[in-house]
């Protein structure tokens, strides 16, 4: 819930200009992109470019979010999350707010692209998601509030993306922010404390999300309950122990949960159909060439023989003409 100090913040007219203390830069609002517990999110025209501003009456927040930026961007040719771009303060009618801008990033969102593109693009950004995830605990973070909200879709070619860092922590402390339904917590399966398994259990419940686009009520919760949900549907059904074993937090890292997911989608009766096909290939390729090869012979020879029967033909005419002369 908002205080009312950033209850005044969400109502900032499009067209202020917000001008950093310290740095001078100004940023132009534009317009809301959203609200937490902790700040609100505007698109801002900096002075080249559209830009992110969140803004905060919190300063150790912000400063929390700006590490985790940095940390972000010291991780080479990875895209877990927007560029940090600025820091800064803002003095207006006698309060000092703190703010940082980052990269705008734009896209539909998760469960959006995955049901304008189709079901198979589920499996290609799962992976993405995983790769950036175990980089991210690699560097001693836990994303906490994944959700398909926090993530968008860039491209082409297409490219997973992660906003919101708001919620990302420290690994082995409690969780900042959640949301309930990708939250181990609320279904009684783990506790809020930031780790591997956290993240993991929320990647499991986003994948079931895509078969329950409106989502679904708790009910008696934990494994029976979201088991049952995966087992009612046919699309979840290859994914079922993989869901199984990230839900009940058995996966020591993203990467074995990715290494998982890509055996899922390569099974041993594939790889054989895959090898024996370009065998049939090559065959029936070489019948084509024979076929096609002896088609000229036969018709020469068939010519041959005609011209032959003719010129005989015409010399047998010829001495029977001689004989009547």
């Amino acid at each position: 819930m908002m205080n009312n100090s950033l209850k005044s913040l969400s109502k900032i007219r499009s067209g202020t200009i917000i001008s950093g203390k310290w740095h001078g830069k100004r940023y132009t609002i534009i317009k809301e992109l959203g609200a937490g517990a902790n700040g609100v999110v505007y698109l801002v025209r900096a002075s080249d470019r559209q830009a992110a501003l969140k803004i905060s009456d919190n300063p150790s927040s912000i400063t929390s979010e700006v590490n985790v930026l940095k940390s972000f961007n010291k991780v080479q040719g990875s895209a877990l999350g927007p560029s940090l771009l600025d820091v800064d303060d803002w003095n207006q009618n006698g309060h000092q707010y703190s703010f940082y801008v980052m990269e705008f990033i734009k896209g539909p969102d998760f469960l959006s692209f995955v049901q304008q593109k189709g079901p198979e693009w589920l499996e290609v950004l799962v992976l993405q998601l995983l790769s950036d995830l175990e980089i991210l605990h690699q560097n001693g973070w836990i994303f906490g509030d994944l959700k398909p909200e926090n993530l968008l879709v860039t491209g082409p070619p297409a490219r997973i993306r992660c906003i919101d860092v708001g919620g990302t922590t420290l690994n082995g402390r409690a969780i900042k922010e959640f949301t309930e339904f990708y939250d181990r917590g609320y279904w009684g399966m783990g506790s809020r404390k930031a780790d591997v398994g956290y993240d993991l259990f929320a990647v499991a419940m986003i994948i079931i999300n895509t078969a329950y686009p409106k989502r679904f009520n708790k009910t008696t919760g934990g494994e029976p309950q979201l088991m049952e949900m995966v087992r009612r549907k046919p699309e979840l059904k290859r994914f079922e122990p993989m869901l199984k074993k990230a839900l009940l937090g058995k996966y020591a890292s993203a990467a074995e949960m990715k290494s998982h997911m890509l055996g899922a989608l390569r099974p041993s009766q594939k790889q054989s159909v895959s090898s024996s096909t370009p065998k049939s290939r090559t065959q029936l390729h070489q019948k084509k060439y024979r076929t096609a090869v002896s088609k000229p012979k036969k018709k020469s020879r068939f010519l041959e023989t005609l011209l032959l029967i003719t010129a005989v033909s015409m010399i047998y005419v010829f001495y029977l003409y001689i004989q009547v002369l």
